[in-house]
């Protein structure tokens, strides 16, 4: 979403000509979802910004990831970095019987060592060696590191770093593999590279041993159907990853093992993989909370499960424009949604006005992280320290903005969950 000063703002809407007199969408009071929260966070909420998880829409869509490992036979990998709490992640860990967690921050993978010590960990992108040895430095508890981590690397050279550092700690590292399977974002790209990497893991078994290979693919939802279709890409996906799993059998069959990790799908895409008998596990975070930006076709089944809601601070009536002061009486004569001006606790969050139903960001005034102005028609009903309803577009990041976050069952606050530092 564009920004712009409220300093520009009046010259902007004026001179917005015919899409400041577009015809409008009236708004609507809260619906009952949304009329009990509003209930449960004026009475016990702590009437600042909030992030909400909502444990039973959780929990419909945690059956429909168990649902798709039954019938797939696949792993599944909890995607710490959508979900960046201990206890939301034990939540989800102990409802889907899985200990395997993937991790994209080197403090967050020691809180994961240390809050999961039992659990097998994932890196999901190549972090510089530096941060490899501030791991191990930082690294408190039983968790075994030799055992129970893959580090995930993705050129000759990045192993290399690895293999000193191995040297140096006197330790093996598992090295999970990063393959490109049409994403372009990096990974092994050729035979004669894997070959490569795949020759200096055998020739220092004391040092590394291979894990797998993870072959990210959140392209084949995105790329629009003109160019090529998901049966396509997926299909190129799939011979892309076949081979290189082909090649380790054949050429290095001392590192094979059936216990490999051979990672593929994310949550856009996890639904596809159901058939396919290439890899053998999925990584799911953000899709168990489902933002907006995965109102995806693929994720239909999932609810939306996570809201920010922030208490009204001020209700002002119709909106008034510094400059244009009781000429902006104009702006609301034209646009109903505009007759009602409130100033929220906070703002500026990735995240989309959700309820009630018709609230609009005011582009004239633009983002404010202390108190963001947003308009609505007089239908919404709001007053001063009713709450408004936001709905995050992601979760990583967002998720870290709020304090604890507060788990509710049936519409009530049940528990206050920590999220992680660093």
């Amino acid at each position: 979403m564009k920004r712009r000063s409220f300093l520009l703002g009046g010259a902007a809407l004026l001179a917005g000509g015919a899409a400041a007199l577009r015809p409008r969408d009236h708004g609507a009071p809260y619906n009952d979802y949304f009329r009990q929260l509003n209930a449960e966070l004026k009475a016990h909420g702590p009437m600042r910004p909030s992030l909400l998880i909502d444990l039973d829409r959780l929990d419909h869509n945690i059956e429909v990831v168990k649902a798709f490992m039954v019938k797939s036979g696949k792993h599944y990998r909890i995607v710490e970095k959508s979900l960046p709490s201990a206890p939301l992640i034990e939540y989800i860990a102990q409802r889907c019987g899985t200990r395997r967690l993937m991790s994209f921050h080197q403090p967050f993978l020691n809180h994961d060592a240390q809050y999961f010590p039992d659990a097998d960990l994932l890196l999901g992108k190549p972090l510089p060696v530096r941060s490899a040895a501030l791991f191990y430095e930082q690294l408190k508890g039983g968790f075994d590191p030799a055992r129970q981590l893959q580090w995930l690397l993705d050129t000759p050279q990045r192993l290399q770093q690895y293999l000193e550092l191995a040297q140096g700690l006197n330790t093996r590292l598992r090295v999970n593999i990063e393959i490109d399977v049409g994403l372009h974002r990096g990974g092994v790209r050729d035979a004669q590279t894997l070959q490569q990497m795949l020759s200096l893991i055998a020739a220092h078994p004391q040092q590394l041993q291979f894990a797998g290979f993870m072959g990210y693919d959140p392209h084949i939802v995105a790329i629009p159907a003109l160019v090529a279709s998901r049966e396509t890409l997926l299909a190129r996906s799939l011979t892309i990853y076949q081979e290189r799993v082909a090649l380790v059998r054949r050429e290095f069959p001392q590192l094979w093992q059936d216990s490999l990790t051979l990672n593929s799908a994310g949550s856009p895409t996890y639904q596809l993989h159901g058939e396919e008998q290439i890899s053998n596990e999925v990584s799911i975070g953000t899709g168990l909370l489902k933002p907006s930006h995965y109102d995806l076709d693929t994720l239909a089944a999932h609810m939306p499960a996570v809201y920010i809601a922030t208490p009204v601070l001020k209700a002002t009536g119709a909106i008034e424009l510094p400059g244009l002061d009781e000429k902006s009486r104009l702006i609301s004569w034209w646009d109903v949604n505009q007759r009602q001006t409130y100033f929220i606790y906070g703002g500026n969050w990735m995240a989309e006005y959700e309820a009630p139903a018709g609230l609009q960001f005011n582009a004239s005034f633009g983002h404010s992280s202390n108190q963001e102005i947003v308009n609505a028609s007089p239908a919404a009903g709001l007053r001063v320290e009713d709450q408004v309803f936001l709905r995050p577009t992601v979760t990583e990041e967002v998720l870290l903005e709020f304090g604890d976050l507060l788990a509710l069952r049936g519409g009530r606050i049940v528990e206050r969950w920590p999220v992680f530092r660093g």
